[in-house]
């Protein structure tokens, strides 16, 4: 029975959370570079995952949507507290950007919180997953493939065998 309520629950939360990343459109669209402050932000968003400190005073807020979304966003405000941009980081320009010997933090800051952390132990490796859409509408994984020093030794993409068309016995 247990497992049964857990089970429903976690249906539930997935749910919420994509319904969560369907609005995302929309309330990107009520901000205004420029114009909107960090309360106007934070009522569209709620309160990020992280902050991040940025030169001159200006701070980057971290929304992801990961592990049921497939986007993570970075949300600047300036040092006035007025919106800079907003910016979806799961793009091949930011995965290219990842390179052996860079630093788990680094990458985190660059692409948000991954979906999943998989520690392989015998190996000495972990591997952090981001779950996003390639176009035209191809659901992808890119892996950061991370040492014990917690660098980076390599990246790799592929299919998102987690992805609602691969569930369905594709």
């Amino acid at each position: 029975m247990r497992l049964r309520i857990r089970a429903a629950a976690l249906a539930a939360a997935t749910v919420g959370l994509l319904a969560l990343a369907a609005c995302d459109p929309q309330r990107i669209s009520e901000l205004k570079e420029g114009v909107s402050t960090e309360a106007d932000v934070r009522d569209r968003f709620g309160a990020p995952e992280n902050v991040w400190d940025e030169p001159g005073g200006a701070r980057t807020f971290e929304y992801n949507r990961q592990p049921a979304g497939q986007v993570n966003y970075m949300i600047t405000l300036g040092a006035d507290g007025r919106l800079v941009g907003v910016r979806q980081v799961l793009t091949p320009e930011n995965f290219a950007r990842v390179q052996p010997g860079m630093g788990m933090d680094a990458v985190r800051r660059l692409l948000g919180k991954p979906a999943k952390v998989t520690p392989y132990e015998l190996k000495r490796e972990t591997h952090a997953d981001w779950r996003y859409l390639e176009a035209p509408n191809q659901s992808k994984v890119f892996t950061v493939v991370y040492g014990p020093d917690h660098t980076v030794l390599r990246t790799q993409t592929g299919e998102d065998l987690d992805a609602p068309e691969f569930k369905g016995g594709k």
